[in-house]
């Protein structure tokens, strides 16, 4: 079984773009599995101490601008909402800074390919924080795919719904900072499915709004040329037990609650019976892995891995604007 090593060496220093709650969670990964953090950035000079206090960083910046310039980083987290990423990425490359970027990678496919392209351009690493991929149970999910194991994949079925803060003001009820269930929790089923089956050669999909403007909940099905399916959906107000099935003609794969965490799987055969159980706990949180692939990648000298490819991310992005386009959610990012 192939493992990304979820450890660092500490030569490659990191920089935090913004102070928030997923800026924390993957900062306390950082520092618990050797990994250095050199520096945090934050529009408000006292945000950005407190957080550097608060999870020992030694430089605190008062500005995004300041972090992007500081010689003594070399990669940046980007942690800010979703319509700040394309700007925040374009930043840090430009002051030559290899950046893993927050999902959704970006608002849209053009803002997607506007990064993939520079970062290309600069011979800097583009990667989307889409933590599940680099987990240990999906790393195995796919070789046991990869086996035929299950036989001929059919379907994929994942959601993510959650009970939410339902504050109209709220982030995500906010469609000027990218609300609504999609981008926040329907990108894990979506990126999931395109995981395991590629990008979908036709989409169809259908939302309830909410009373903002941003899609309280989105269902769609994915099909294949080659007739395979993945039903996907999410929601904003009501929590589930957050499942995924990978059907094949030989058996299916059963992740737990809550599959896009680092959780138990079992591979059953076509007659119910259990080919494989797989339970293998992961240090903290498990944020640590993805970070881990980006400084392989730097290591490496490559800008583009298998697990998560820039390509793959804009990708991502476009089967999304598709999803958008039926249920007619847009946000300003689209106009531009």
């Amino acid at each position: 079984m192939t493992h990304i090593q979820g450890t660092s060496d500490g030569t490659i220093r990191w920089g935090i773009l913004g102070t928030g709650f997923i800026a924390g969670l993957q900062t306390q990964d950082l520092r618990e599995n050797g990994f250095t953090v050199q520096a945090v950035g934050s529009r408000s000079l006292d945000s950005s101490k407190a957080f550097a206090e608060q999870h020992g960083i030694p430089t605190a910046h008062g500005s995004y601008e300041d972090l992007a310039a500081d010689p003594d980083v070399d990669v940046i987290y980007i942690a800010t909402p979703h319509p700040m990423h394309h700007a925040n990425a374009l930043l840090a490359l430009n002051a030559g800074k290899h950046v893993l970027v927050e999902k959704s990678f970006t608002m849209n496919a053009r803002e997607a390919r506007e990064i993939v392209d520079l970062a290309e351009e600069k011979g800097l690493v583009a990667l989307e924080a889409m933590w599940t991929r680099f987990l240990p149970h999906m790393i195995r999910i796919r070789e046991i795919i990869a086996a035929g194991t299950i036989g001929e994949v059919r379907k994929v079925v994942a959601s993510h719904n959650q009970s939410l803060p339902t504050d109209p003001a709220h982030r995500l009820n906010d469609p000027a900072l990218g609300g609504g269930a999609l981008l926040d929790l329907g990108i894990y089923p979506v990126s999931f499915a395109i995981d395991i089956l590629g990008a979908p050669s036709r989409v169809t999909a259908t939302a309830v709004m909410s009373a903002t403007g941003v899609d309280r909940q989105t269902a769609a099905i994915f099909d294949y040329d080659g007739g395979a399916q993945a039903l996907v959906d999410c929601e904003l107000d009501a929590a589930s037990a957050n499942r995924a099935l990978v059907i094949g003609t030989e058996g299916w794969i059963d992740i737990e609650h809550t599959w896009y965490n680092p959780v138990p799987f079992t591979v059953h055969a076509v007659d119910g019976s259990v080919v494989e159980r797989f339970d293998e706990p992961v240090n903290s949180r498990g944020m640590q892995y993805q970070a881990a692939e980006l400084e392989r990648l730097v290591a490496a000298g490559s800008t583009a891995g298998t697990i998560l490819p820039p390509s793959e991310s804009a990708a991502i992005m476009a089967t999304m604007d598709e999803i958008r386009r039926q249920i007619g959610l847009s946000y300003e990012a689209d106009a531009a």
